[in-house]
């Protein structure tokens, strides 16, 4: 029997455009998509897990049969959890393949039943990444086509906010 449910996981701080394409394309493919937001303070995040886990569910809130959720748990544990079998990742450049290659080999070490699948954003989003859109918006910088509004508006009030204090 094949499991139709798949985990989209991720930092998404914030979620751009290009992590929108890649969910859509990835709900086409699959009955159900879990839309995985990590706290992950490891990385010192821009936006609260809440923040971030808030903004992904607006910005795919057309797609039906997706679940937003966050996670700070291992990631293998929370696919358990919900009970699917494959993890969904996003690869745009050689050094992004790098990285996940590990990953994805640390995690079939974990649990073997689990499979990674790697997806490439369409061209037009290739270029995007949250570091960087965070860093033009920080230098006031437009960064309207590279994210939804949604998340165009809170990294202006978030920068505000800094420049407030």
């Amino acid at each position: 029997m094949t499991n139709r449910r798949v985990v989209f996981p991720g930092t998404f701080d914030p979620i751009t455009n290009g992590h929108r394409d890649l969910v859509e394309r990835t709900a086409k493919m699959f009955e159900f998509v879990v839309v995985a937001v990590a706290e992950n303070k490891r990385k010192s995040p821009f936006f609260s897990l809440d923040e971030r886990v808030e903004m992904a569910q607006k910005v795919l809130a057309h797609l039906g049969n997706v679940e937003v959720l966050g996670f700070s748990n291992l990631l293998m544990d929370f696919v358990r959890e919900k009970k699917t079998h494959a993890i969904v990742r996003g690869l745009r450049v050689v050094s992004d393949f790098e990285y996940e290659f590990q990953l994805a080999n640390m995690n079939r070490h974990l649990d073997a039943s689990i499979e990674t699948i790697f997806l490439t954003p369409s061209e037009k989003y290739s270029y995007i990444s949250s570091s960087l859109v965070r860093e033009v918006a920080a230098l006031n910088g437009n960064v309207s086509s590279f994210v939804p509004d949604v998340v165009a508006d809170a990294l202006k009030n978030r920068l505000m906010k800094r420049v407030d204090v």
